[in-house]
């Protein structure tokens, strides 16, 4: 938004009318005086700058983090549109208008910063990565060439080489890419790629029908990936898993003989470090000795659960994922680096990444640049443009340290262990099966329903309870937490502790909120 301030604006408007009187052709000297004025006024800009980062401390980093407040101040679709008055209009509006758009904006978004939000697998402010993030924005820039970028390139290939020692590599690739998703997806591409390198010029036309295969409690990215790349749903194999919600490596030889057996070629093995509802973790030396044996590509998915690896106690749920050849890692959940922030790390050292994607765009990589051009690193990635990603996780590491993020996740763990501790102590709560990790998924019996367990119309009863809790808190703004349906179980809440902002009378009034809401159903 531009304003404009006393003189300026009067010349603005006679200029306005000037153009509809006469034509830029036969009026040059309208253009020298609007070319040779500042468009944009840095001071009042500023000036705004300031005054609305104050609106975000207060509503966004104070009050959306404190207990007293609300999580979220729930208004219905209709009457939210009408309080933010979304329509853009021809005329610009005023600063004092601009900064109480600032604070509907803030006030009626959901405070994902709150000690009490549990809905989803981010949670909490880190304050350094944070700042990593405003200046991010300010500055600007694509994370594509070291001309533009000097600085960010360095830092990223920095941070991946921090993240792959994690893993057990000494050396690999990797970037960072826009969310989980995209990263899983690079990782089925380079994998196709690397048993079929034809496939990047002559297209689906060089391909066989190939076989993916994932467990039953892999997330929906490996079947959005499978369609996007043209290799087809119907050639996703699911693996069965055990009652934890790990992948059998049993099933998982049987689906790929079956897979041959249909006449389709096996080329990737998508195993999952933390799923999304149960936590669970799949067991990386069978599915690599496995993926070895019948020369396949071993990927893990381990968005929500790579933090593990920062910590001594816990990093043992990832064991032999250093035999993997690509991982997924998403920083923006576990280790509170903000959305968003997630990496594809690799083990091959030929450059396959680059190989893979690059197009050679001679008006940004240039062969014959005055520094040294494996510096540019934007023709590894399938986009032009690259947001920057790792600032926000390189200040935040500088200020707490790898100690500092390996009691995190212990903390979290330990919150954990107390919540199913209290929940065992109450009558109500039944855990549906004991947590790996930091996912705690369990079902709320309201007093209606306790000893009812065998009347027809139970699980019906019980499927109602978990929504309608849901929608009191949010419209009381209390607390927010997660619930769904899955693998033939009615609707169940999952509860994620990760937020270091997160202390047992946190828990313990979760428990309480969560009784006191359904005590009458």
């Amino acid at each position: 938004m531009y304003w404009y301030t006393g003189v300026n604006w009067v010349k603005y408007l006679f200029n306005t009318c000037l153009i509809n009187a006469v034509s830029l052709e036969s009026s040059p000297l309208y253009g020298q005086q609007q070319l040779n004025e500042t468009f944009l006024d840095h001071g009042e800009g500023q000036q705004f700058l300031t005054k609305a980062f104050q609106v975000i401390l207060e509503e966004v980093l104070c009050k959306g983090t404190d207990v007293k407040e609300k999580v979220c101040d729930w208004r219905e679709p209709e009457d939210l549109a009408a309080l933010l008055d979304l329509e853009l209009r021809e005329n610009g509006e005023s600063q004092h208008q601009l900064l109480k758009r600032v604070q509907d904006v803030a006030k009626y978004s959901v405070k994902t910063n709150h000690p009490r939000f549990f809905n989803q697998l981010f949670a909490g402010v880190d304050y350094h990565a944070l700042a990593g993030r405003f200046l991010t924005e300010a500055l600007n820039t694509s994370q594509y060439t070291y001309e533009v970028a000097p600085v960010f390139v360095l830092m990223e290939e920095e941070v991946l080489s921090k993240l792959r020692s994690l893993v057990g590599w000494t050396h690999g690739d990797g970037i960072f890419c826009p969310g989980g998703t995209v990263s899983n997806m690079y990782a089925m591409n380079l994998a196709r790629f690397r048993a079929f390198p034809e496939v990047k010029v002559k297209g689906q036309w060089a391909l066989p029908r190939l076989a993916v295969f994932a467990s039953q409690e892999s997330h929906y990215s490996v079947m959005k990936a499978a369609a996007f790349q043209g290799i087809g749903t119907e050639n996703v194999f699911k693996v069965n898993v055990d009652d934890r919600g790990c992948m059998n490596p049993e099933d998982l030889c049987e689906k790929i003989e079956l897979a041959k057996s249909q006449g389709a070629v096996p080329f990737f093995v998508h195993a999952t470090s933390g799923t999304t509802v149960k936590g669970a973790f799949d067991p990386l030396e069978s599915i690599a000795d496995i993926c070895e044996r019948l020369g396949l590509w071993m990927h893990v998915d381990a968005a929500w659960g790579g933090s593990v690896l920062l910590s001594n106690e816990h990093r043992h749920l990832m064991k032999g994922v250093e035999r993997a050849d690509s991982v997924t890692w998403n920083p923006h959940k576990m280790m509170l680096t903000g959305l968003q922030c997630s990496a594809i790390l690799l083990k091959d050292t030929t450059d396959l990444l680059k190989h893979c994607h690059c197009a050679d765009a001679t008006y940004l990589f240039q062969q014959d640049k005055f520094y040294d051009k494996s510096l540019d690193t934007g023709d590894k990635s399938i986009q032009c443009g690259r947001k920057v990603d790792c600032l926000k996780l390189w200040l935040m590491w500088k200020a707490v340290g790898s100690k500092g993020l390996e009691g995190r996740v212990d903390r979290a763990f330990a919150h954990v262990r107390y919540l199913v501790e209290e929940m065992k102590r109450r009558e109500g709560f039944q855990l549906i099966w004991e947590p790996e990790f930091v996912n705690v998924c369990f079902w709320f019996i309201p007093p209606s329903l306790r000893g009812d367990e065998n009347s027809p119309d139970y699980q019906d009863r019980l499927s109602k309870v978990a929504p309608t809790i849901k929608e009191r808190m949010m419209k009381q703004g209390t607390m927010m937490v997660g619930y769904q349906p899955h693998g033939g179980r009615v609707n169940f809440f999952r509860m994620i502790v990760i937020s270091p902002q997160v202390s047992h009378e946190d828990m313990t009034f979760f428990l309480d909120e969560i009784e006191r809401l359904g005590k009458d159903l």
